[in-house]
């Protein structure tokens, strides 16, 4: 804009004003300004300014009533930075409060710019975001487009992707950087930390390498963020969003080198380490939802912690009871091999093989005391992970492989995992985390074997008796879906 040299200006403060032909209310309209909009002032005629919209490269008349004639000179810099600050936590103001800060920063000396203008920012554009993304019928919907107009003539400009049929709009996150470059309050700094690395506003465009380098610059983000005097509900969300990153992490690098490797074992401690961290007695309503979500990231990658059996194509030696188990070998490139196999039928010739795109959590095998069926933990993306049930067939003679899904919304975050064999019987136990129509949903679940359907379902172990009873130790204290 060309009002940088400019002694004062005209801000906009009611949506919907008129810019007339002439100075009263029966003139034509030439324009429509909403409130943000900032005007040069040319003159003065009555109850109307008359001013120049470089925006929109036109001139005319506004209502002064409509419009704060704002000096832009050094010694007005400190009211218009507590205009800011108080329009910071406005909802609706978003667009006014960047016009302030605007004027803000052609006021202020270079040197005597506070970082608070900067948070604020921050916030009202993430605010501006999610208003815009959640969408308005009618007149609103019309207002939200506008004020993201203004935003944008203001520096303040956002991205947009479509994910799941929904248009999500992000913030560009130069304000956030600014005020992590810039002296700043911990409390700052951790918020301008978990403005730049919102889950949502990762591309689900992006490229594996993309994505890799995006997920290590957001957890490196974070971690220079100094926590120990943030206030407890702030420690929280920083907790959770670390995690949410580096179980996501677990998973990438899971992908770029063998399960179970230091690096995949370093990300995926970090993840668990980090959920639990997170206080529940500190922890607001508002953000159960992200703890959720959190813990459904970290579910779906926890085997990343355990230690991988070696891959080998050299059949097990039998056991005593001669179980079966699994062989991972190379199919095509970046394609992992599932062999089932016993002591006299090797990774070459085995009882059944089935390859995947996905991550095979190997430390994951579960073999029932029979030895007639398998459960392994396969992770095909980022935050959805199944569980594949080797089975042998009625006649005994062969056997068969199914994926259990953890829900039936494609792609929805969640994980299902083995939980216990039921002696003597056809069932298994699960546990199960998803997200679906936005609702988070926890069941503990028997399935039966023959035909991997839910016979039984409660909110909590203890409400089955065969859960409760039979669950596996091993589960028990590696799961997540207990927090």
């Amino acid at each position: 804009m060309l009002v940088t040299a400019l002694a004062a200006i005209a801000i906009v403060t009611q949506d919907q004003s008129a810019l007339r032909a002439a100075p009263r209310d029966s003139a034509a309209q030439q324009a429509m300004f909403w409130q943000g909009d900032t005007l040069e002032i040319r003159g003065e005629k009555g109850d109307f300014l008359q001013v120049y919209d470089h925006r929109r490269e036109r001139g005319g008349y506004v209502r002064a009533s409509q419009v704060r004639v704002q000096p832009l000179t050094p010694e007005a810099a400190p009211d218009l930075l507590g205009t800011v600050r108080f329009l910071k936590d406005m909802p609706g103001t978003e667009a006014l409060g960047m016009a302030y800060a605007a004027a803000y920063l052609r006021a202020a000396p270079a040197p005597a710019i506070h970082s608070d203008v900067f948070d604020a920012l921050s916030a009202m554009s993430e605010r501006l975001a999610n208003r815009a993304t959640a969408g308005r019928p009618g007149k609103a919907g019309e207002a939200l487009s506008a004020h993201l107009e203004v935003a944008a003539s203001h520096g303040v400009t956002m991205t947009s992707f479509e994910r799941d049929g929904q248009i999500q709009l992000c913030p560009n996150g130069d304000a956030a950087r600014r005020v992590l470059a810039l002296p700043a309050t911990d409390l700052q700094k951790a918020q301008a930390a978990l403005s730049l690395t919102r889950h949502e506003c990762v591309s689900p465009a992006l490229t594996p390498t993309e994505r890799f380098a995006l997920d290590n610059w957001r957890a490196e983000v974070l971690d220079r963020v100094q926590t120990a005097r943030l206030p407890p509900v702030w420690q929280n969300r920083l907790h959770l969003r670390k995690a949410g990153v580096w179980a996501s992490l677990t998973y990438q690098r899971a992908r770029r080198s063998e399960p179970g490797a230091p690096a995949v074992a370093e990300a995926a401690h970090r993840a668990i380490d980090a959920l639990a961290a997170a206080n529940p007695q500190e922890l607001m309503e508002s953000d159960a939802a992200a703890r959720n979500d959190a813990a459904i990231r970290v579910g779906a990658s926890r085997w990343g912690a355990v230690p991988a059996i070696t891959p080998t194509a050299t059949p097990p030696a039998p056991g005593k009871d001669g179980r079966p188990t699994i062989v991972l070998t190379a199919g095509e490139p970046g394609e992992t091999c599932v062999n089932l196999v016993d002591a006299t039928h090797d990774a070459r010739q085995p009882l059944l093989r089935r390859c995947t795109w996905g991550i095979v959590w190997q430390a994951s095998l579960a073999v029932s005391p029979q030895g007639d069926a398998l459960a392994l933990a396969v992770q095909p993306l980022d935050q959805w992970r199944e569980m594949w049930v080797f089975r042998q067939t009625g006649s005994g003679n062969g056997w068969q492989v199914d994926a259990v899904p953890p829900g039936t919304e494609a792609g929805a975050p969640g994980y299902i995992e083995f939980a216990g064999w039921v002696p003597n019987t056809r069932l298994m136990l699960a546990a199960r985390e998803v997200q679906t129509g936005g609702r988070h949903r926890t069941t503990f679940e028997t399935l039966h074997l023959a035909t991997l359907a839910t016979e039984k379902q409660a909110d909590q172990p203890s409400s089955l008796s065969a859960f409760y009873r039979w669950q596996n130790p091993l589960w028990k204290a590696g799961t997540v879906s207990l927090r």
